[in-house]
């Protein structure tokens, strides 16, 4: 099967962010020979162009970098560049696309063209964006664009989304709280940054819980150092979590009620406060007009809520109609993980999906 064998050449090369000349060198070498003009539209990125002879033209993503972990499934296929890891299923994506395009080779006559897009730095800085920056899907007047993500827990081969509201954005959190130390015996002489810091985190904690359950969104922090000795006062804290929401306006609430918590918090202890929001991705958000024509021409399984992850994707959904999927992997270990592997069988199930996606008049 040779998306099996796409999948598994591609998973023993795993490369990081913008730097993929393995990777591209295979999926230049897949798509040699095929009905198809392969071009680079930016640094880090790979496009195939079918050209079907239509005046519009609609766009198929897959992301191509690899995560810094060191894998531990045993497979004989494992990657052979240590450290380094194809833990989120980029290499499924890619070879989906990779059977797409011998698919659309074959093909005469398509109510659209059709622009094959491989993408790095998805894990890391947003590759997404640098392609929409290169304007490529104006050249090729790309009307509307698809992607997925596999996905461990939905059941093996089904085909997922929601309208509105998929994947959040999101935002990296760091506060850092200076004070002042003081021996414990003398503590009215210092500024104690570990009360400050954990008097922030309680008023944040309840911040997020004031909005109503209606609304999704997600404040947590999952990392508080402070101070260096059982006697001291600390004179530092240093906190890291991170902002999720779908609407903007709920999202920059937030950021606001933070930067106002740290505020509250330097007038009543004496401390200084610093609050770093990193940009983050915006929201996978499906735009409902677009998404119920797809599903009116071709079902698809509705999901209930949306998830919390973050993914790039949502850069082209800022630049022309896009919409994101998920495809089932069933019980397997999860993304990110050290362990996580699947079924190439079920990338077929996304292969058919994008070809009929292709084949339907939007």
């Amino acid at each position: 099967m040779k998306i099996r064998d796409d999948r598994r050449a591609l998973h023993r090369i795993p490369e990081l962010d913008r730097d993929l000349p393995e990777t591209f060198a295979y999926l230049k070498g897949a798509l040699s020979g095929l009905n198809c003009r392969v071009f680079e539209p930016a640094s880090g990125s790979l496009c195939a162009w079918f050209d079907f002879g239509q005046a519009d033209s609609v766009a198929f993503r897959a992301d191509a970098d690899a995560l810094p972990i060191l894998e531990k499934t045993g497979a004989d296929y494992a990657s052979r560049h240590e450290g380094c890891m194809h833990a989120c299923g980029h290499d499924g994506h890619m070879a989906i696309l990779l059977e797409l395009a011998r698919r659309l080779s074959k093909k005469r006559n398509l109510p659209r063209n059709v622009l094959l897009v491989f993408q790095s730095a998805e894990e890391t800085t947003g590759g997404a964006k640098d392609i929409c920056d290169s304007d490529v899907f104006s050249q090729y007047n790309v009307k509307a664009i698809f992607g997925l993500h596999l996905w461990p827990g939905l059941e093996a081969g089904v085909i997922a989304s929601r309208r509105q509201e998929l994947m959040a954005r999101s935002s990296e959190v760091n506060v850092d709280i200076y004070g002042k130390t003081a021996h414990i015996a003398k503590a009215a002489e210092g500024v104690d940054a570990l009360m400050a810091g954990t008097d922030f985190y309680r008023k944040a904690m309840e911040m997020e819980k004031q909005l109503p359950d209606s609304v999704f969104r997600l404040l947590k922090f999952g990392k508080f150092q402070s101070g260096t000795v059982r006697n001291a006062l600390s004179a530092h804290t240093h906190m890291e979590g991170s902002l999720r929401a779908f609407q903007d306006e709920v999202f920059d609430g937030l950021a606001a009620g933070l930067a106002d918590i740290g505020r509250a918090v330097e007038t009543q202890y004496g401390c200084t406060v610093t609050l770093h929001l990193s940009d983050g991705y915006p929201a996978v958000m499906n735009p409902p007009e677009l998404y119920d024509r797809v599903r009116d021409a071709l079902p698809f399984r509705e999901l209930e809520s949306p998830s919390m992850t973050a993914e790039d994707f949502s850069w082209y959904q800022k630049t022309l109609p896009g919409l994101f999927f998920f495809l089932g992997l069933g019980d397997v270990p999860a993304l990110h993980t050290d362990t996580f592997d699947f079924d190439e069988g079920i990338l077929l199930k996304g292969a058919d999906f994008f070809e009929k996606l292709a084949e339907i008049h939007l």
